[in-house]
């Protein structure tokens, strides 16, 4: 799955729009002529129609499918003037608000034959435009990711937290000799990386219970939703995003445990999956009219179905007679704060496909409530376990 053809012209239309090139053979990703030849008295705008001149001196230049998207950016500008960075930004192969609505504006002239409907992909050429069509709901930004994604970084992140997963439940099972409800054995819980809230000055712990999962049961569902939820999501939007709406997952479990099932341990990467899960999950419902990936009500219902199944499993073994007593069994809240955080958090971040996450008002809206949790979270566990008087299970 590395670098493939150029796409048709079906395919460049827009792709090519959002990714647009030098006017002539000699720029160098810079505009072609200084800016007082276009603004002369330096106002910061230029006269739409001193560009469409220009684009019509360089037509023989242009192809068609670019020249008709600029055209329309001209077009697009009822007052008769074009703010000249968003000309240079056009010019230096940037993608841009202009530009967007430009393609927007012209979108009635351009080929919009949609990506699934191009002859002649090969296998690695299909699977990418499925992922485009999965996860995002525009065609502009689906033909730009296909345009433009190499597999160069590869979804290393969510492949690499889950071969982490895997090794620890096998090395786990071989020194307990158990790997069918793990959480069962006496010595399971003295582990120095399962939270236990005997324990929770180790800050560690709030973050590495991941790597403890319940039994083979747990690791499979978890591992599951990983792989064909978060590799997606991760080839679009890249680990940073990813790991970020993955970790948030994490920690606001842990630390949901901590403040409402305040005796019970924590194993299990369920509030980081819950957290990319229900953010894709939400990000289709609101954008339903223009997800067109195929199978999207049954791919829907397969991730709610084992969301609902690991969920239940949790419930039950929460409540089920401990095996180590007065210890409870691993709480289930922190697939809770894993949800809270997908529809918030995550909702954003999938939302904003290469957009500047700080440029989203929403986004900062978000990232105080995590923070005032997480702050609110900390000072609880630090007070609210003396003052209430709590008593908690012996340490492991």
């Amino acid at each position: 799955m590395g670098e493939h053809p150029s796409p048709g012209p079906a395919v460049a239309a827009c792709a090519e729009a959002e990714r647009i090139e030098e006017l002539g053979p000699e720029a160098d990703e810079r505009p072609p002529a200084a800016p007082e030849d276009f603004d002369p008295g330096n106002t910061g705008y230029i006269s739409a129609g001193k560009f469409r001149s220009l684009l019509e001196s360089h037509s023989s230049k242009l192809d068609p499918h670019k020249r008709e998207v600029l055209l329309a950016l001209a077009d697009s500008h009822a007052d008769g003037q074009i703010c000249y960075q968003d000309f240079v930004s056009l010019m230096s192969n940037k993608r841009s608000n202009s530009f967007r609505q430009a393609i927007l504006q012209g979108n009635r002239r351009l080929c919009s034959k949609a990506l699934l409907e191009e002859k002649g992909l090969n296998l690695s050429q299909r699977l990418i435009r499925h992922v485009a069509y999965e996860t995002l709901p525009r065609e502009i930004d689906r033909k730009w990711y296909y345009d433009s994604y190499t597999c160069c970084p590869p979804p290393w992140f969510m492949i690499t937290v889950t071969l982490l997963e895997v090794a620890f439940f096998l090395y786990n099972g071989v020194s307990l000799n158990q790997f069918v409800l793990q959480v069962t054995h006496p010595r399971y819980l003295k582990n120095s990386l399962v939270y236990h809230p005997q324990l929770r000055a180790q800050a560690w712990r709030y973050l590495t219970y991941i790597f403890m999962h319940a039994g083979i049961e747990h690791l499979g569902l978890n591992v599951v939703l990983q792989l064909l939820v978060g590799v997606p999501l991760e080839m679009v939007h890249g680990a940073t995003r990813i790991a970020l709406v993955y970790v948030a997952g994490v920690v606001a479990g842990s630390l949901a445990v901590s403040v409402a099932d305040m005796t019970a341990p924590v194993v299990g990467s369920s509030g980081g999956v819950y957290a990319l899960v229900s953010a894709h999950l939400a990000n289709i419902v609101m954008n339903w009219s223009g997800m067109k990936c195929q199978f999207k009500l049954l791919r829907m219902g397969v991730a709610l179905i084992c969301m609902s199944m690991e969920f239940g499993r949790a419930v039950w073994l929460r409540f089920h007679p401990s095996a180590y007593p007065p210890c409870p069994h691993p709480s289930f809240v922190a697939h809770l704060g894993g949800v809270a955080v997908g529809i918030t958090l995550g909702l954003v971040v999938l939302r904003n496909y290469e957009q500047r996450l700080q440029d989203q008002t929403l986004w900062w809206i978000f990232v105080a409530m995590y923070t005032i949790f997480v702050l609110f979270a900390v000072f609880w566990n630090i007070f609210a376990y003396t003052l209430l008087d709590l008593k908690l299970p012996p340490p492991p």
